[in-house]
C-alpha cells in the first residue's frame, strides 16, 4: 500500500493532491521507460512497475478528487476550471500510460510481471491499449467536455412545486406522495423540465454518438459497441452473451414484473397503473426512514455492524473523517456513487439524501462499494483495486440484501414492507436495466440516426421490456424521452447492463442468506477481498455463484422471489 495510506484511514481534509503538469509526468514516463530497459533482472523490473503504479495512484487520486469537488458544487468557477483542465489533460495522460503499457506488453520480460502480479493485469492492459491512439486525443477531450455539459445541465434544474424550488433529486419525495394527483403533478414538472431542455439534450447526445463512432473507426472497430466493450474491460464475455441474457430477462423476468405492477394497481384501487403509480407498492405511504440525515448516519453504523463488525467500523471511520457527502443541495450533481483515493487507500461516498427510502438504499449500496475498496486497498496493482463494473456492482447490490434483515434500524415496524418493496423493485429494475442496454446497442449500431429515431428506439425498448408503462399526459416521456434522465447513457456507455448482471448475482446472495446467512456473508467478504484480480466470470465462480449467462440463474432467482413475494 502507498506510504500515505494509514490502516485507520485519513481525514478528507488531510488529503492533498497535486495537479499533474504534463511536462513533469512525461519526464517521469521517460524515466520509467529507461528504467525498464536498464533493469537486469525480475526484481528490478518489478521495482519499475511499482514506481509506475505509484505514479498512476497519484494521478488517479487527483482525478477522483477533482471530479468529486466539481460534483459537490457544479456552479463553482474554480472547480469548473479544474474539471476543464482534467478533461483536457486526461487524453494526454492516457497516451503516456498506454505507451508504457505497450512497452511492457511487447517486452520479452513481460513474464516477470505476470509471475509477480498474475496474468489478468496483462489482459487489462491489452484492453487499455486497444482503446487509445494519439489521433483521438482531441476527440476524447471533446467527449469529456460534452459529458460535463450534461452534468451541469441536469444539476442546474430549478423546479417549482408546491411553493418550493427543488432540483431533480429534491423532486423525488413528491414522486412518492401517497396522493395520486400529487405524484402526477410532480411527474408533469419533471416532464416539463425535459421538454424545455430536450433539444439541448438531443444535441449533446447526438454529438457524443457521432464522436464515439468516429473514434471507434479510427481505432479499427466496426462501431462503438466494440470499443465500448473494451473500455469496460469485458474480456470473458461478448455482445452475443449479453444479447442472450437480455432475452432471458424478457422471458423470465418481464412476466413476474408485470404481475408486480398488476398487484400494485390492485392495492392502489385504480383501473390503470400509470407511470406515476409505479413507485407505490400499496395505498399507504412508501416506507421512509424515521429520522433525518444525521439520524440515518447514526443508525447506519449500527445496522452495518450487524452485517459484519468490519463494515460498521469502516462506516464510522468514514463519517468521522469526513469521507461522506450525503445531503442534497442546490448545484450538487445528481445521483450517488463511491469514489476513492488510491494514493491514500480510502473510499468516499457521495449521495443526495431526499427523505425517502432511497436514502437508506443509496447509503447501503455505496457502502458495499466502499467496503470492497477498503478490503482491496493492499492489492499490488492499481488495476486490481476496483474490478470491472459488473463485479463491482455485486459488492454494492449484495450489501443491500445482506443488510436487509437489519432494516428495523431505519424503518421500525415498516421494515418488512421495505424488504418486500425492495425485492419487488429489484425485479422491476431488471427489465428497465436491459432496456437501457439494448437501447444503446441500437443507437451505436446506427450512429447516423437522428434524435427522433433514437426516441423511437427507446419506445421500442419500453414496448418489449416495460409493456405495462403508460405515460398519459406526460408528453415528452410519451414520445420516448425518459432515457435522457439516465446519466449513464451519456457518461458511461454500456455500463448499465452491469447493474443487471450484478443483480442476478446479488439475488443469489439474498437467496443463500435466507438459509445460511453467515456463509453468504463470508463468501461476500472473500469476494470483496479479491478486488479486481480476475475477470467477472472467474470472480463469480469463486463466490459460489452461478453465471448470469448460464441460462438458468435468472429462473432460479425468479422461483425464490415468487416464494418470498407469494406470487403464483
Amino acid at each position: 500500500m502507498n506510504a500515505k495510506a494509514a490502516p485507520d484511514g485519513v481525514a478528507f481534509d488531510d488529503i492533498q493532491v497535486e495537479r499533474p503538469q504534463l511536462d513533469a509526468v512525461a519526464t517521469a514516463y521517460r524515466e520509467l521507460h529507461a528504467g525498464w530497459e536498464k533493469a537486469s533482472d525480475a526484481a528490478e523490473r518489478v521495482a519499475v512497475f511499482r514506481d509506475w503504479d505509484a505514479l498512476r495512484r497519484r494521478v488517479s487520486s487527483w482525478s477522483a478528487y477533482t471530479r468529486l469537488r466539481f460534483d459537490q458544487d457544479t456552479s463553482d468557477a474554480d472547480r469548473k476550471a479544474e474539471i476543464d483542465y482534467l478533461d483536457d489533460i486526461a487524453p494526454k495522460l492516457a497516451r503516456l500510460e498506454t505507451d508504457f503499457q505497450r512497452t511492457l506488453l511487447a517486452s520479452a520480460h513481460r513474464s516477470d510481471l505476470e509471475r509477480a502480479l498474475g496474468a489478468h493485469v496483462l489482459k487489462l492492459w491489452e484492453a487499455d491499449v486497444a482503446t487509445f491512439a494519439q489521433e483521438i486525443e482531441s476527440d476524447l477531450t471533446r467527449e469529456s467536455n460534452l459529458e460535463t455539459t450534461y452534468t451541469e445541465l441536469i444539476a442546474g434544474a430549478n423546479l417549482a412545486i408546491d411553493g418550493e424550488h427543488v432540483n431533480l433529486a429534491g423532486l423525488e419525495p413528491y414522486l412518492q406522495k401517497p396522493d395520486r394527483e400529487a405524484r402526477h403533478q410532480a411527474q408533469l414538472v419533471r416532464d416539463a423540465f425535459f421538454t424545455a431542455n430536450g433539444a439541448e439534450l438531443d444535441r449533446i447526445y447526438d454529438e457524443l454518438v457521432r464522436l464515439r463512432h468516429t473514434m471507434a473507426r479510427a481505432l479499427g472497430f466496426d462501431d462503438f459497441i466494440g470499443l465500448g466493450y473494451k473500455r469496460m474491460h469485458r474480456i470473458d464475455y461478448d455482445r452475443a452473451d449479453v444479447e442472450r441474457y437480455r432475452d432471458q430477462v424478457a422471458r423470465d423476468i418481464v412476466p413476474i414484473a408485470a404481475q408486480i405492477i398488476e398487484r400494485r394497481r390492485a392495492a392502489l384501487g385504480i383501473d390503470q397503473a400509470m407511470f406515476w403509480d409505479e413507485p407505490m407498492a400499496d395505498a399507504g405511504a412508501n416506507p421512509a426512514p424515521q429520522g433525518d440525515a444525521e439520524w440515518i448516519v447514526a443508525q447506519g453504523a449500527a445496522a452495518l455492524s450487524k452485517v459484519h463488525p468490519e463494515i460498521g467500523g469502516l462506516f464510522r471511520m468514514m463519517v468521522d473523517r469526513g469521507l461522506v457527502d450525503l445531503r442534497n443541495r442546490e448545484h450538487k450533481a445528481g445521483g450517488g456513487y463511491c469514489t476513492s483515493f488510491p494514493d491514500y487507500g480510502v473510499p468516499y461516498v457521495f449521495a443526495n439524501f431526499n427523505g425517502t427510502h432511497g436514502d437508506v438504499h443509496v447509503l447501503v449500496h455505496e457502502m458495499g462499494h466502499a467496503f470492497q475498496d477498503w478490503q482491496s486497498r493492499y492489492l499490488p496493482a492499481l488495476d486490481y483495486l476496483t474490478p470491472t463494473m459488473e463485479t463491482a456492482e455485486i459488492h454494492s447490490m449484495s450489501m443491500e440484501y445482506l443488510a436487509a434483515p437489519h432494516m428495523e434500524a431505519f424503518f421500525g415496524s415498516d421494515a418488512e414492507r421495505y424488504r418486500h418493496q425492495h425485492l419487488e423493485d429489484a425485479l422491476l429494475f431488471l427489465p428497465y436495466g436491459v432496456a437501457v442496454d439494448h437501447f444503446q446497442h441500437l443507437v451505436y449500431a446506427a450512429p447516423e440516426s437522428g434524435p427522433a429515431e433514437r426516441h423511437a428506439m427507446w419506445q421500442r425498448m419500453e414496448a418489449r421490456y416495460l409493456p405495462w408503462r403508460r405515460y398519459g399526459d406526460l408528453a415528452y416521456f410519451a414520445r420516448g424521452g425518459l432515457w435522457q434522465a439516465k446519466p449513464h447513457i451519456y457518461q458511461a456507455p454500456f455500463y448499465y447492463i452491469d447493474y443487471t448482471l450484478a443483480l442476478c448475482c446479488a439475488l443469489q446472495f439474498w437467496a443463500r442468506s435466507r438459509r445460511e446467512y453467515q456463509r453468504a456473508v463470508d463468501d461476500y467478504i472473500a469476494l470483496c477481498r479479491r478486488g479486481g484480480q480476475a475477470a467477472f466470470l472467474d470472480l463469480v465462480r469463486s463466490a459460489n455463484l452461478a453465471s448470469p449467462f448460464d441460462g438458468t440463474a435468472l429462473e432460479r432467482v425468479v422461483e425464490e422471489a415468487r416464494s418470498a413475494l407469494s406470487l403464483a
